[in-house]
């Protein structure tokens, strides 16, 4: 099951999974958007059935697990990556945005990891991936509703882990931290501010996303997986010297969140309900966005660059012997 599953990095992920050939069932609240998203998975070679639904509805959420487990069997894998955003300073968000937030991008991924686990846990099977964030950690201006509840998925997901860890359970529970991404959300987020918003850069392509969340999937016994370097910069950073982090974005965090041209105040958002239109996995940021990781790459190749990594030093270390003519005298 893949929530979000119409649009951006959830689209993404929804082709990755159909390339391989699985079953899957979409989740997102646009119906057309979802339908068009099935006739991409059946073309990919995969197979799908669609829920259009709010995740923050705990009822349909557990209703779209029921039928799809009895269309395809046992749900081996669940991903929760839907979301709502509002861009605002505090001083301006409402009450009810920042309860809509939180009920649809942290109750969302509540809701269906207790599906997920309703039918994991007695089967001891199965694995739920969180799409996560570097804001899980390091919170930045102009998004406190979309931090609050990506840290809260961070809170949530440690809990549930210590958990399946006391009852030595086999599902696993795993979350990606994502970096910013070149998706739609930009186009549809409500935003109180002056110019379009744009993507902290780096930005990277939603197929990169993609591909982490699929590894993450095959390796449960993974506790988090990392997604580009500017995310371990985040994250290890606020670990050492969070008041610098303070500065550095109370200083460029306003202007790097948006683009030279004004916003429009009459633009639709997304908060309440969906736009209309068949976006796909791509925003609007093609021309700045990486289709590649190297970092990721990396840390999805442990054993590999490990391997390299010893057979350069072994080679190195017999270099620097053959140059001297002889052993070290303490080899």
């Amino acid at each position: 099951m893949i929530t979000g599953a119409g649009a951006g990095l959830g689209r993404a992920i929804t082709h990755l999974y159909a390339k391989n050939t699985w079953s899957i069932g979409l989740i997102s609240r646009d119906r057309e958007r979802l339908e068009e998203t099935r006739r991409e998975v059946r073309s990919l070679g995969g197979q799908a059935e669609a829920y259009p639904l709010d995740v923050a509805d705990a009822a349909a959420v557990e209703g779209a697990a029921e039928a799809l487990e009895k269309k395809f069997g046992p749900i081996d894998v669940w991903v929760n990556n839907a979301m709502v955003s509002v861009f605002s300073p505090v001083t301006e968000m409402k009450p009810e945005e920042y309860q809509r937030v939180t009920n649809v991008t942290y109750l969302g991924y509540v809701y269906g990891t207790l599906a997920a686990l309703k039918r994991m846990v007695p089967r001891d099977k199965g694995v739920v991936v969180q799409v996560g964030s570097a804001l899980a950690y390091r919170g930045i201006p102009l998004q406190s509703a979309y931090c609050g509840a990506k840290h809260a998925i961070q809170g949530f997901t440690e809990s549930l882990r210590c958990e399946l860890m006391h009852e030595k359970s086999k599902v696993g529970v795993i979350m990606v931290q994502m970096p910013a991404m070149n998706t739609p959300q930009f186009e549809w987020t409500r935003s109180r501010m002056p110019c379009k918003p744009q993507p902290v850069p780096p930005i990277y392509q939603p197929e990169v996303g993609a591909r982490a969340v699929y590894f993450a999937a095959q390796h449960p016994e993974r506790r988090e997986l990392f997604v580009g370097s500017s995310t371990i910069v985040a994250i290890d950073g606020d670990k050492v010297a969070p008041g610098v982090g303070d500065w550095f974005l109370a200083k460029t965090g306003y202007e790097s969140q948006m683009i030279d041209e004004p916003a429009d105040p009459d633009r639709p958002d997304n908060l309440w309900r969906p736009v209309p239109g068949n976006f796909g996995a791509h925003g609007p940021f093609n021309d700045r966005a990486h289709a590649r990781s190297p970092q990721l790459w990396i840390d999805t190749h442990r054993r590999l660059v490990a391997l390299a990594g010893t057979a350069l030093l072994g080679a190195g270390w017999a270099w620097t012997a053959t140059r001297g003519g002889r052993l070290p005298a303490d080899a």
